[in-house]
């Protein structure tokens, strides 16, 4: 008996250590057939508010409470079955390998079933914005990425911690004014905005610039009969124990909608237009910048049975020419991610007026670099794939240094 009653006070020393820690699980997704990394794959604990995308090589490095350790761990991936685990399954385990299997489509045999057209998905999807869409104040934590390359050169890098707060998802009256107030948290930079280039970018928040192409949130999708006359429904998909429409047109730009069939949510938004080449959308120093394209993707995430933006990434290209010659000079691209960690569907305060970020660029809106706080932060994980990125960069010494001195 004094055996046991010792063992019982071990066991619970053990677990009250356990429970006060945080987990940290690292991992790789991959297909299960070819073994190719998925990209941005979604982890997160199976009814819970919190989650994680996987990088461009499927790897991914997830932060949570220990008090999600009886939990269940889902992957997720648009096309592939859902990997469910509990996360203890995975204690002493370095780094995870997880395999989604790809799902079966059967395209004709559910048209011959409904016969509806990409143009009436489309439709009604649109319709039901509203319902599928929060209607009450939440506040998403989010992190948030912006990277620019002038002429091959990675010249800057801007990371921040946010918190994004909106009073519901209606229709805005003005749809290039942004709802939504955001904080800033945590920030850490480069050097690079020292560079002389820099100006060739656009100095407002880019932050703000991306919220407003979250084309679903701000009805940026002209609900027009020409537009449904071209949609074309495409094989049908599999995202998180749902099966998926997809619809899509290619023309003068690619659009491309994946919409759950239960309720004709929107899942992902895709847009693409490239070689533009016309639009003039500043002069500089003798120069003038012509947009080239944008390659943007917008995702949902389903909780408590409401659609929250989960994932965003937009790359877009502007060239500089000679306004006499129109000789090109140099080329300038930006890329920017929005990964959404955590949704809170019922804050229990708002973001006040005071606390949003300005509007001018995040480099000038200085915070001290707080490296603890990034240790135990989900963010996108970096990878070798950046090693370019990291090279460019860290001409100007170690990035570490770049983030404690800015």
């Amino acid at each position: 008996m004094h055996m046991r009653g010792f063992l019982f006070f071990l066991l619970t020393i053990v677990s009250g250590q356990l429970f006060a820690q945080n987990i940290t699980l690292s991992g790789k997704v991959r297909d299960l057939t070819t073994k190719e990394a998925l990209q941005f794959a979604s982890i997160s604990i199976s009814g819970k508010p919190i989650g994680t995308i996987s990088n461009l090589q499927g790897e991914f490095d997830f932060h949570f409470s220990n008090e999600y350790r009886n939990e269940i761990l889902v992957v997720s991936m648009l096309g592939y079955k859902n990997y469910e685990a509990p996360v203890w399954s995975f204690e002493n385990t370095s780094t995870v390998v997880i395999e989604l299997e790809r799902s079966s489509t059967y395209l004709k045999e559910l048209i011959v079933r409904d016969s509806l057209s990409g143009g009436d998905i489309l439709r009604i999807a649109l319709s039901r914005i509203d319902e599928n869409l929060p209607q009450q104040p939440f506040i998403l934590d989010g992190f948030y990425r912006d990277i620019k390359r002038v002429g091959g050169t990675y010249i800057s890098l801007l990371e921040s911690a946010v918190q994004i707060y909106d009073e519901d998802s209606r229709e805005p009256r003005n749809k290039h004014r942004l709802k939504e107030r955001v904080k800033l948290v945590e920030l850490r930079q480069s050097l690079g905005y020292e560079s002389k280039f820099t100006t060739y970018f656009d100095q407002d928040n880019l932050l703000e610039d991306l919220l407003l192409n979250n084309n679903i949130r701000y009805r940026q999708i002209d609900a027009r009969d020409e537009l449904f006359a071209v949609m074309k429904r495409e094989e049908d998909s599999y995202y998180n124990g749902h099966e998926i429409f997809v619809v899509g047109y290619d023309g003068e730009y690619s659009l491309r909608l994946f919409i759950d069939k239960q309720d004709y949510s929107i899942v992902r938004f895709e847009f693409k237009k490239m070689n533009a080449a016309n639009d003039i959308v500043g002069r500089k120093k003798g120069l003038e910048g012509r947009f080239i394209g944008t390659d943007k993707v917008v995702e949902f995430r389903r909780y408590e049975n409401k659609m929250y933006l989960s994932f965003m990434r937009m790359t877009s290209q502007i060239n500089w020419y000679d306004e006499t010659t129109q000789e090109l000079k140099f080329e300038t691209e930006l890329f920017q991610q929005l990964l959404i960690n955590k949704i809170n569907p019922n804050p229990e305060s708002r973001i006040g007026t005071t606390e949003s970020m300005k509007k001018y660029g995040l480099q000038y809106q200085n915070l001290n670099y707080n490296k603890k706080f990034w240790e135990n932060y989900n963010v996108i994980k970096r990878t070798p794939l950046d090693s370019q990125i990291v090279a460019d960069l860290e001409k100007a010494g170690p990035l570490e240094k770049q983030f404690q001195d800015n």
